[in-house]
């Protein structure tokens, strides 16, 4: 499980530029441009709290490290596919298999423990979950 100061390191090490600035319709994105360049904008404001700042970095540190970006203007491009790759390298950070065994052995099982244990949003959790389980993010089968 790494921090939010570890995930920051971790977009330091990839030269990837995280700022903080008002986003319109969202609290979080990330872009690449021609030369692969990744920039990753957080809207401070509409951030919750900590744990809200922790899983949207490492989600949107997933599209720049895995390359996961979605292409809006081709009918080809399947943007859940790229969500999921980005979400997978995001849980595999925040909320390692061994750890999350470690965790569900020491009493902790219900999602809302599981997230305060780790530090990530309740949504996150039942992606792991699912995603350790099931294989996939398909939390609306199985929640």
């Amino acid at each position: 499980m790494k921090t939010l100061q570890e995930i920051y390191h971790i977009a330091e090490q990839e030269n990837i530029t995280v700022d903080h600035f008002a986003l319109f319709n969202r609290e979080a994105l990330s872009i690449s441009d021609a030369d692969g360049s990744c920039y990753i904008a957080l809207d401070s404001d509409k951030l919750q709290n900590e744990t809200d700042e922790r899983s949207k970095l490492a989600h949107e540190l997933g599209h720049c490290i895995t390359g996961a970006f979605y292409n809006q203007y081709s009918n080809y491009d399947c943007r859940q596919k790229h969500e999921n790759k980005a979400d997978k390298w995001a849980i595999k950070q925040l909320i390692p298999l061994n750890e999350l065994d470690e965790a569900v052995a020491a009493g902790h099982t219900e999602i809302w423990e599981l997230a305060e244990h780790f530090g990530v949003t309740e949504d996150l959790a039942r992606k792991a979950i699912c995603y350790y389980v099931y294989g996939n993010l398909a939390t609306k089968l199985y929640f």
